[in-house]
């Protein structure tokens, strides 16, 4: 479906790094480095200035491994998640645009609950998950409560670093129990959402 013509045989090749989201650079395709990245899951481009095939990283190591390809509604552009083995740019910076290419640690709250959920579906023996599910909706509550009650109480009386681990407890058990009502800690961050607005009316 891809449309090589439109440009004179290219296409533009957006490249995102797939955990961070980061744009990491830009680059052109012809239908040959197209295949060849299909084929090796490897990003290659076409050079318009050396007039040949280049693979990212083939010279300096800095590969860009394929995750996904998608095309845009005219079919005449690319968006490409890969996963950097490096820095992208030539220069030794993490993108083509100088900007540091840093996975917000929030994104690992939905890694976490994805997780969480296999462990729902799965119920793998050995499993702390597994046993508060099995334990039951009561016994989730209660341990999002205690947890709680650590969390204040290290706030109050204890440092910051243990407030960090008492909160960090409390957030898991959360999502347990988020997971077990059939929601998602996106839920939570949308009502904050939409509490941020001026004109928010409490229910």
């Amino acid at each position: 479906m891809l449309d090589f013509d439109k440009m004179g045989g290219l296409v533009p090749a957006i490249i995102q790094d797939s955990e961070t989201k980061t744009v990491l650079m830009l680059g052109f395709m012809n239908k040959e480095a197209y295949d060849k990245t299909i084929e090796t899951k490897l990003v290659t481009f076409w050079s318009r200035t050396r007039n040949k095939l280049w693979t990212k990283g083939e010279t300096s190591g800095n590969y860009l491994h394929l995750i996904s390809i998608a095309e845009d509604c005219d079919h005449d552009s690319l968006l490409i998640k890969a996963r950097p083995d490096g820095p992208t740019c030539h220069t030794g910076t993490d993108t083509c645009w100088g900007e540091k290419n840093e996975r917000n640690p929030l994104l690992f709250l939905t890694e976490l609950q994805d997780f969480i959920e296999r462990r729902h579906e799965e119920m793998p023996e050995g499993s702390y998950t597994t046993s508060l599910f099995r334990d039951g909706l009561n016994r989730m509550a209660q341990k999002v409560g205690e947890e709680a009650l650590e969390a204040v109480i290290e706030a109050v009386n204890g440092t910051n670093e243990r407030l960090v681990y008492e909160g960090s407890d409390m957030l898991y058990h959360l999502i347990v129990l988020l997971t077990s009502k059939g929601l998602r800690i996106e839920d939570l961050a949308s009502e904050l959402r939409e509490r941020h607005d001026p004109n928010w009316k409490k229910h």
